[in-house]
């Protein structure tokens, strides 16, 4: 998985770094020439004792006089160049392009729910802290939060950007390749802030295609006995009351869809591999994997445990 603002995969997160490098570059030899200045300084001051007359002296100060100004003229410039160069990339990153995928990402704590729009209610994919995006084709998110402020940043990608409760914004990332990258909550929103993580598939646009109409697909129906008993489980117990499953009577909102659940590649925003150990552990004690999460614990008999996790298992 690739997590670096310097190792990136999109051109927006390429001006970010180089931009990056600009600013490091410049107050780097900045900061040499200060060090340098001071020296020089430091050294003139004891050899101003040694003027014999006042004419070197008044001498001795027009240097210092000119050096001054010129270093002054040195800093404006300086400063005017780095404020140029961020207006020019904080304008290219302002613009939004034509024919994106439009995705809406709401933050909650401690979680990402994910929503792929269409005009067609039927057609719009609803997932959680996993996006699948198209290489190549630009992808507008709309961004913003049920809560509390929440920072998206997906670092390889492009840059950070507020979710902010009752109002919404936007951010454009392209992925100029394939590959896994990770995104975190860069905003403190509470307790479990640094185990709000991001995972980003970016696949080929048939691969893409492909996941998207199985997204659209409701959940699989049980298979053995022990799946049946899993869902049964599920309908009866409390996770009806925050998870939807399509195709089933499981149509809450509060947390993530469960769907399709098993074809994500972690559980709880990106804290633990989804297999069926982990699931077990996260249903029976989030809040002692993420204190503080808003998920209850939930207490069932170790067989309804068992099938409850198999159920959810197949749910691909």
């Amino acid at each position: 998985m690739n997590h670096s603002a310097i190792s990136v995969a999109g051109p927006r997160a390429r001006e970010i770094a180089e931009l990056l490098v600009l600013f490091v570059g410049v107050s780097a030899v900045v900061y040499v020439i200060v060090v340098c200045a001071l020296i020089w300084a430091i050294r003139r001051k004891r050899a101003a004792t040694r003027f014999e007359d006042d004419d070197a002296r008044r001498a001795a100060d027009r240097k210092s006089r000119h050096i001054i100004g010129a270093a002054t003229a040195l800093s404006v410039l300086i400063l005017i160049t780095l404020a140029l160069a961020d207006f020019f990339v904080q304008r290219s990153l302002s613009a939004h392009p034509v024919d994106a995928l439009r995705v809406v990402v709401t933050g909650h704590q401690y979680w990402w729910e994910i929503e792929y729009d269409d005009p067609a209610p039927s057609q719009r994919v609803r997932t959680a802290n996993e996006l699948h995006i198209p290489v190549g084709r630009p992808v507008e998110l709309v961004l913003t939060s049920r809560d509390v402020i929440h920072s998206f940043w997906l670092p390889s990608i492009t840059g950070k950007k507020d979710l902010i409760p009752g109002h919404t914004t936007s951010e454009v990332l392209v992925a100029e390749k394939p590959g896994v990258f990770t995104g975190q909550c860069a905003e403190f929103c509470g307790l479990q802030h640094a185990k709000m993580r991001l995972v980003m598939h970016a696949v080929s646009p048939e691969e893409y295609e492909a996941w998207r109409q199985q997204q659209l697909q409701p959940g699989r129906q049980p298979a053995t006995d022990e799946e049946r008993r899993g869902q049964s489980v599920f309908t009866k117990s409390s996770c009806i009351l925050c998870h939807s499953i399509q195709g089933t009577d499981a149509a809450a909102t509060v947390g993530p869809d469960l769907t399709h659940i098993a074809s994500r590649t972690t559980l709880a925003a990106g804290t633990l591999p989804n297999d069926q150990s982990n699931m077990a552990t996260w249903i029976l004690s989030p809040h002692a994997i993420k204190p503080g999460v808003q998920m209850p614990a939930t207490q069932l008999a170790p067989a309804d445990l068992a099938a409850l996790t198999r159920y959810l298992a197949s749910l691909q």
